[in-house]
């Protein structure tokens, strides 16, 4: 079996219906340090990270910057002293996709 960060993102257009609550739960089983945040309506899947200093917060910020240029996909960061949150979902479906999770999964990855 694939693991979550090594699958391929699809592309997601405006119209492919974002998961539900019960499907969302269901992947988050295998990121147990995520959890699903609703912000205005709209479920996101956030993470903090913590550090010992400002420049290790920084420089996983980047490192989490490069990833998502790579797949064309943005999450909103936010850096302060020794700790980055990062939270992800698709701007284009108002929601969580397939995507964010196996995003979130190389987060967790570059963090280590």
């Amino acid at each position: 079996m694939t693991s979550l960060a090594q699958q391929q993102c699809e592309p997601c257009s405006g119209d492919a219906l974002p998961m539900t609550r019960s499907e969302c739960e269901s992947q988050l089983k295998t990121l147990p340090e995520w959890r699903i945040v609703d912000h205005d309506g709209i479920m996101k899947l956030s993470r903090s990270f913590t550090f010992g200093d400002f420049a290790n917060a920084l420089a996983f910020t980047q490192r989490v910057g490069e990833l998502a240029e790579q797949a064309g996909h943005h999450p909103v960061i936010t850096t302060e002293y020794g700790k980055t949150t990062v939270t992800w979902w698709s701007h284009a479906i108002d929601g969580l996709h397939q995507n964010d999770f196996i995003l979130a999964a190389r987060t967790d990855e570059v963090a280590e």
